[in-house]
């Protein structure tokens, strides 16, 4: 061992373990509740909404049908866009809020 270098006491290791196998329970069981909740998101003033649940699956995709008698697919394509990938985001936020807690709580 180099001169100076002290390692870490492990006073009880068979703690730590129960402390790992603890959190990683807590991450599996949030990620269960993420998997249910759902945010959304809309564009175009509601023209389109997209929700997604907290592990960024799709839920629903809602188009007012008055975009279809205006017949602009251009604009329904990139109002879609805009508002899947700001569910996303929202999605992300929310499992970074979620799950944040449970990485820092390490016992190093």
């Amino acid at each position: 061992m180099a001169k100076g270098f002290k390692s870490p006491k492990m006073q009880n290791p068979g703690n730590m373990m129960g402390q790992i196998q603890k959190l990683q329970e807590q991450l599996q069981e949030t990620q269960a509740k993420l998997a249910e909740e759902l945010v959304s998101a809309a564009a175009g003033g509601g023209v389109v909404k997209v929700t997604v649940t907290g592990d960024q699956r799709c839920h629903a995709v809602e188009i007012n049908p008055q975009v279809f008698q205006e017949g602009d697919a251009e604009m329904l394509q990139d109002l879609v866009l805009t508002a899947f990938n700001s569910a996303l985001d929202k999605s992300r936020e929310l499992a970074a809020e979620r799950l944040g807690p449970l990485a820092g709580g390490l016992p190093f």
